[in-house]
């Protein structure tokens, strides 16, 4: 059984966690795997959006831990793939996680990782690695706080509570908030909406956002014009000349 599922369709990408014995926690072969299917997407000329979802009912249970303890860990280095695989890579193009069951400890930050949340109601979220001593190393503690907030951030790091699909939402740790199994469904019809849009310009929007978040207002100022102006230069005024006005 392959441990990472891969379907393209009307430009969105599904790539599915599959090991659902284990609530879909990663080894290092999984990792690996996930590291090279995010590779493919965005250099997929013929793809837009990805889904990032699990098998079985879960998204992921993080790191899988009993691999670990038989010898067989995670790779861990300060650059390159990330311990999980795809958590440092900084993509062109926009991931959606859609997130049934467990998204926690190391699947949290995959979430994280993604550029949206479709959460079914039934979910639950946490930094549950808090109850083995594990710590967030594949940019939990960095992305966490830019979604929710620092003090936030800091009451789940710090407690590893969980956290349902309602305050999930009520915290923007969940996009859209969905029935139970709908998640799927709903992240790939997010996701045809998104690839619907002009690319070049959605993709210099989305890099101005991720790569401005940390700089002084000047600086982050420069940086989106410096994105607008690349794709104002490739594009020209095709979409400006195209506008016939919003009904």
């Amino acid at each position: 059984m392959a441990p990472v599922v891969i379907e393209c369709r009307d430009r969105v990408t599904t790539i599915t966690i599959n090991r659902p014995d284990v609530r879909n926690a990663i080894d290092a072969t999984t990792a690996a795997q996930l590291h090279r299917a995010f590779d493919e997407f965005d250099r997929d000329d013929g793809s837009d959006v990805a889904v990032l979802t699990g098998a079985g009912g879960h998204f992921c249970a993080g790191a899988d831990l009993k691999a670990i303890a038989s010898g067989a860990p995670n790779r861990l280095s300060p650059d390159g793939p990330g311990p999980l695989g795809p958590t440092r890579m900084e993509l062109r193009k926009p991931v959606i996680a859609a997130i049934a069951g467990y998204a926690v400890a190391g699947g949290l930050e995959l979430a994280l990782w993604c550029d949206l949340r479709v959460v079914e109601e039934t979910a639950t979220m946490g930094v549950f690695c808090r109850r083995w001593g594990v710590p967030l190393i594949d940019g939990g503690t960095v992305r966490l706080a830019d979604i929710v907030g620092l003090g936030v951030a800091l009451d789940l790091v710090l407690t590893g509570r969980p956290v349902d699909a309602a305050e999930a939402a009520r915290i923007g740790l969940a996009s859209r908030v969905v029935p139970e199994g709908a998640a799927v469904a709903e992240a790939q019809q997010l996701a045809r909406e998104i690839a619907k849009w002009p690319q070049e310009c959605l993709r210099s929007d989305r890099m101005s956002l991720l790569g401005g978040r940390r700089l002084p207002l000047a600086a982050a100022l420069a940086n989106e014009f410096e994105h607008g102006m690349a794709t104002i230069g490739a594009t020209g005024l095709a979409g400006v000349r195209g506008f016939k006005g919003v009904s």
